[in-house]
């Protein structure tokens, strides 16, 4: 008999797990992995994104779906407390750009081994297996089946993760619990994915990383630019990948054929006028070498066949005999170069899952569900999702500390 059952070792999990042992309670953690934190330590390429240096209206900012759900949660666990808690677990800490805070050794390992320590120091048991029921009595729960034994307890918390990442336990058996229990699942779609495009050319391009571009996300049915940020991206055989995609994969809510267009400012530093004078100027260094040929000081190799395709200016024509409406449309193309999206990746190729248990059926003070007493929920398995740069990994850790804290207050 154990006074609480983790179901998911994972940021929300191992959370709980820690908080409801230092109010007293005798603890269980169920997890699927040979080690706890699997998903943890892929996070932030492996150097863990733990949370964003930044104060509640920031954080909610980020919060596209559902964010008033989290105002409980994330006022008795902040940010703040994000960052002391590990710091006290051993771990320093760093604040980088847009104020994403890392181990200062970067290292993801660092912060599952601090879950580890504390949770050894806490006797906290934990048993490898799949939970594949719950049990329920009364409208209460009163235990689990894992590894096909019954287990008790007066306390259960789900905290499965979502789709994404399965290898590292994240299959939706979360979701299938819930249900079980009564609960409303939404729509399950990727967020923060690849994304797949209607153009053949950026297979073409596979394997070519771009580095300081801005990308900007144009909604054609709203004729919006829903989202725009300078960095790093990639192309693929399916479309585009990396850090700037991903970040603008979150953005798009209800994915439809022909509504979503990526822009990318090939050359953000320079504005038209300043770019098309070096243009000209590369011009006039080579003037008579064809098109094709004179491009290589401004872009990459891979592109370039791309681009003067794109142009409809002939690759073999002389530069110097390019007329001025041709050299803007092509500076255009450097400014805008067009990727028609047209679907996401698949969800087990995504970070996070959006979409999850309905948030109206759990109580956002303690995450206690309204259906089943005794039942919890923490972290990606809840309908709420977020941006990239820490944010979803702190809904994991301020979700996981008020199920903890709930499920350790009673007698």
């Amino acid at each position: 008999m154990y006074d609480c059952i983790i179901i998911g070792g994972g940021a929300a999990g191992l959370m709980a797990a820690v908080t409801a042992a230092d109010c007293g309670k005798n603890v269980l953690v169920a997890d699927k992995n040979d080690r706890v934190g699997r998903k943890l330590l892929i996070t932030g390429k492996g150097r863990c994104n733990v949370t964003n240096n930044c104060g509640r209206d920031d954080f909610m900012a980020n919060i596209p779906v559902n964010s008033r759900f989290l105002y409980s949660a994330y006022s008795q666990f902040s940010s703040y407390d994000c960052m002391d808690f590990f710091e006290k677990l051993g771990v320093p800490l760093k604040t980088e750009r847009g104020n994403r805070v890392f181990p200062v050794s970067d290292k993801a390992d660092d912060i599952v081994s601090a879950f580890e320590r504390a949770i050894s120091e806490r006797s906290i048991t934990v048993k490898k297996g799949r939970v594949s029921a719950l049990c329920m009595e009364n409208g209460a729960v009163t235990g689990v089946k894992l590894n096909g034994n019954i287990i008790s307890a007066e306390k259960v918390l789900i905290a499965t993760g979502g789709r994404s990442y399965p290898r590292t336990g994240s299959d939706g058996d979360g979701y299938t619990l819930a249900r079980s229990a009564g609960h409303t699942v939404t729509t399950i779609k990727p967020s923060l994915v690849p994304l797949v495009s209607e153009e053949k050319y950026c297979a073409e391009m596979m394997g070519l990383s771009l580095k300081n571009v801005t990308l900007k996300l144009h909604d054609t049915k709203s004729d919006k630019i829903i989202f725009s940020e300078m960095g790093e991206m990639l192309f693929t055989h399916f479309g585009v990948s990396g850090p700037l995609v991903l970040s603008a994969s979150s953005h798009i809510r209800d994915m439809e054929r022909g509504r979503y267009r990526i822009y990318i400012d090939l050359k953000p530093a320079l504005d038209e006028k300043t770019l098309d004078a070096r243009i000209q100027r590369d011009f006039s260094e080579g003037a008579n070498r064809d098109f094709g040929n004179a491009l290589g000081k401004l872009l990459p190799a891979k592109l370039i066949p791309v681009i003067v395709r794109l142009s409809g200016i002939p690759a073999d024509k002389k530069v110097n005999q390019i007329s001025r409406s041709e050299r803007l449309k092509f500076m255009e193309l450097v400014k805008k170069f067009p990727v028609m999206i047209k679907d996401f990746r698949p969800v087990d190729e995504a970070i996070v899952t959006s979409g999850g248990i309905a948030v109206s059926e759990i109580n956002p003070k303690t995450m206690e569900s309204k259906l089943v007493s005794g039942l919890y929920f923490a972290g990606e398995v809840i309908d709420v999702d977020a941006y990239t740069g820490g944010f979803n990994l702190q809904i994991a850790f301020s979700t996981g500390y008020a199920a903890g804290m709930s499920m350790g207050a009673w007698n």
